[in-house]
């Protein structure tokens, strides 16, 4: 099962009645014409498509790190079954559930400073993906459907884990161009700590 989460892209004027799949962030960034003109745009332009598949790339990381301590979860309750661990999940479950937003992920170079833009309508949809499954009594709920959940979720982090290299790469080309611009001189260097980008979305 795969269940959409209009509000990780959607831009915060427009209704959920009536956005469309484009005006979605996640489908404009990963739009095949995103970067067109990339070159010629502004520079300001350039930062604010930057900001953009930034805000995307920590909002579908967040998901992805809820998912990963579901996951955890399940896993281990499963891995007690068959014998292959004797651990409990008593320690550090509370702290699982809650997703409370943590320090902005670094990997690959990158720093970003900005937090989840909808934590808690994230929050809803990873919980609709496994609804029937109880995370917090495992003990409770049959192997089978423990193996079910646990199917559903590494599904469903795969796909966000794709998107979000997808929007990696996006981000990349933009901060490419943005540092060929101060190298080659195109951009005053003066200007660079005082501008404050922010996203669209």
């Amino acid at each position: 099962m795969s269940v959409e989460d209009p509000s990780i892209t959607r831009p915060a004027s427009a209704p959920s009645s009536v956005a469309s799949p484009r005006n979605r962030r996640i489908d404009r960034v990963l739009s095949e014409g995103y970067l067109d003109g990339l070159h010629d745009l502004p520079l300001s332009e350039v930062r604010e498509l930057r900001t953009d598949a930034e805000q995307e790339e920590v909002d579908l990381s967040y998901l992805r790190r809820m998912i990963q301590g579901r996951l955890d979860i399940l896993r281990a309750e499963l891995n007690r079954r068959d014998g292959t661990s004797s651990a409990t999940l008593v320690e550090g479950l509370a702290a699982i559930l809650a997703d409370e937003p943590r320090a902005p992920a670094r990997g690959l170079g990158r720093h970003s400073t900005l937090e989840p833009s909808r934590a808690d309508s994230h929050r809803r949809y990873v919980e609709a993906l496994v609804a029937d499954v109880d995370l917090s009594d495992v003990g409770a709920r049959s192997t089978e459907e423990l193996t079910s959940a646990r199917g559903t979720l590494t599904h469903e982090e795969s796909g966000l884990s794709a998107k979000r290299r997808q929007v990696q790469a996006v981000m990349d080309a933009c901060s490419a161009e943005i540092t060929r611009r101060y190298r080659d001189g195109e951009a005053d260097v003066g200007t660079l700590l005082g501008e404050q980008p922010t996203s669209r979305a």
